[in-house]
């Protein structure tokens, strides 16, 4: 079996060269298992090789390759994961969650507590907060994605462009941008789909919008055509 640092050295270079197709440097490495000197870092390099973990490359410089990985992680390992998510679980608060809500079009608003959810605490320290499944493809582009737990926070208003669960007829919620229109306020999806196709009710106004905007702009030019000649 693997040290502790034999194995941290392993997967490290393991995921690196997954990432970039690069061995990590020396520098890298030091920081990645905790070494301060080269030497160490070659000490592993020659053990995991001893092993037949990794193989050098000839001919060229700080190449490396994964031969395979241990079926097995150290015991030091596991207690370190164990000791992580324990802190995390001890460091998360929980919050209702609420049920479904449409990235698409509107739902029937749920209301009623389901079950709650663990997330980060700095992430809910200051406010309200509740969780919504998501339920559509409207805002993928947004990477908010059909079955996506989203985290909302409670506010009486959203500015303008911002990503808010919104009430429509009191009764039915939806999760878009919003977008300020003088007196008007659009609810925008943000997915190619949606905006090509016009499926939904706030892109069709929008596009309304702007289409008497360009009527009247071409309307003013006409005037000042006519009052030329």
């Amino acid at each position: 079996m693997l040290t502790e640092k034999q194995y941290k050295l392993l997967m490290f270079i393991n995921k690196v060269l997954k990432e970039t197709g690069c061995s990590p440097s020396f520098e890298e490495m030091k920081e990645a298992v905790g070494l301060k000197s080269k030497s160490g870092i070659h000490a592993l390099i020659t053990a995991l090789e001893e092993r037949n973990f990794i193989k050098k490359l000839p001919h060229r410089a700080r190449a490396l390759e994964v031969v395979r990985l241990p079926k097995f992680k150290p015991s030091a390992i596991i207690e370190e994961e164990k000791k992580r998510e324990t802190a995390l679980q001890n460091s998360a608060a929980q919050i209702p969650l609420y049920g479904k809500i449409a990235a698409g079009t509107p739902i029937e608003a749920i209301a009623d507590e389901n079950e709650k959810v663990s997330v980060p605490f700095e992430m809910v320290n200051r406010g309200l907060f509740y969780a919504l499944t998501i339920e559509g493809d409207s805002m993928i582009e947004a990477g908010i994605l059909d079955g996506d737990t989203v985290i909302i926070k409670k506010t009486d208003s959203a500015n303008n462009g911002e990503i808010a669960v919104a009430l429509v007829d009191d009764c039915e919620a939806t999760l878009k941008v919003i977008k300020r229109d003088k007196n008007d306020i659009l609810l925008i999806p943000v997915s190619y789909t949606h905006l090509r196709a016009h499926e939904t009710d706030s892109y069709l106004v929008c596009r309304l919008l702007l289409e008497k905007k360009k009527k009247k702009h071409k309307q003013k030019k006409k005037k000042k055509s006519l009052k030329r000649q």
